[in-house]
């Protein structure tokens, strides 16, 4: 049987008060996922209004299609050399010559 020394010693260790809440270290790591992203909010917040997007400007398609034809002729010229080697042997030696000659 237990003696009575050892009876309060028990008692004892179960009358220590608990811990407070914020020396557990698995409370700090669920905190931390929530507040990381008020925090990246309020960054993303202060980016969109400190540096505002730039206004389109208003012939944006026109300007879209000048950019798609020169585009489109810049890659004739670089291809002209090709397919003129390529029907080289189908055609005559007077095809070949520019025009202007």
């Amino acid at each position: 049987m237990q003696s009575t020394t050892e009876i309060s010693k028990v008692k004892k260790m179960d009358q220590t008060p608990p811990l407070p809440w914020w020396r557990f270290g698995h409370v700090w790591l669920i905190i931390a996922g929530p507040a990381i992203v008020v925090v990246a909010g309020f960054v993303t917040l202060w980016l969109a209004i400190s540096r505002p997007d730039p206004v389109v400007e208003e012939d944006y398609y026109q300007r879209g299609l000048r950019i798609n034809e020169t585009l489109r002729e810049q890659k004739d010229r670089a291809m002209m050399p090709a397919l003129k080697g390529r029907n080289h042997a189908a055609t005559s030696d007077d095809a070949m010559r520019p025009a202007d000659q």
